[in-house]
């Protein structure tokens, strides 16, 4: 690759690690960094966890600006329609999950992956479900994220002729913070919990508050995207 290129890749990759430390997309994170690193003492899982997110959220990005560059879509419109319908719908989706993995709704409730119901399904460490996760919280676009998004790195991507590469590097950049502090957050908690040979009691409660996190983010972005408190 060229240096032209190589400075195209690492713009496109400051832009999307922009994105994530931005204020307006930091309720999805903290849902994302709590959800990824809870599975205390299997820092490999926690890793393969991160992995899919980051697929996740690449390959939104990946296919979006693919559609954009390639002329299908137009990217104002578009930009649109997923800051009104997709952080309406991401609220209750939010919200919901909290509930499952608190355990106050769920089990009743039949699961078609390997036949466990869906409270089993996201208790056991959810590295299935990282990859829809990516892919929702990518296309769950705010002012910021979409001006970034939209406005910065599409304009990189047809300047640049590449809509593959530019937006993997934009995905990966925007998960990179949540994967590290996931990380981290696995590796203490494994560390205390083996200290006070609590593991299983640490795990329970590292859920139960990424529940109470999922629903405060699922909260927060009801008022502000359907009530439109503060507006």
């Amino acid at each position: 690759m060229s240096d032209l290129a190589w400075t195209a890749v690492g713009s496109a990759l400051s832009l999307g690690l922009l994105t994530a430390i931005s204020p307006c997309p930091m309720a999805t994170n903290i849902a994302a960094i709590s959800f990824l690193g809870r599975r205390v003492g299997q820092p490999r899982l926690v890793l393969l966890s991160g992995l899919l997110y980051t697929l996740g959220r690449t390959t939104a990005y990946v296919g979006l600006a693919g559609l954009i560059t390639a002329g299908l879509l137009i990217s104002g419109d578009i930009a649109r329609l997923l800051q009104t319908y997709m952080n309406k719908a991401l609220g209750p989706i939010l919200i919901l999950l909290g509930m499952v993995l608190l355990g106050w709704i769920g089990s009743g409730l039949s699961w078609s992956l390997g036949g466990k119901d869906l409270q089993k399904q996201v208790e056991s460490g959810g590295i299935g479900w990282a990859f829809p996760l990516g892919i929702l919280f990518a296309l769950s676009f705010c002012p910021i994220s979409a001006g970034l998004f939209f406005g910065g790195l599409i304009p990189i991507c047809v300047q640049a002729g590449s809509p593959w590469i530019l937006p993997t590097a934009f995905g990966i950049g925007t998960a990179l913070p949540v994967i590290g502090f996931a990380v981290l957050i696995a590796f203490a908690a494994a560390k205390v919990g083996k200290a006070f040979q609590k593991l299983t009691e640490t795990e329970r409660w590292i859920r139960y508050a990424c529940g109470v996190l999922f629903i405060l983010a699922g909260i927060y972005y009801c008022l502000i995207h359907i009530w439109e408190v503060g507006s």
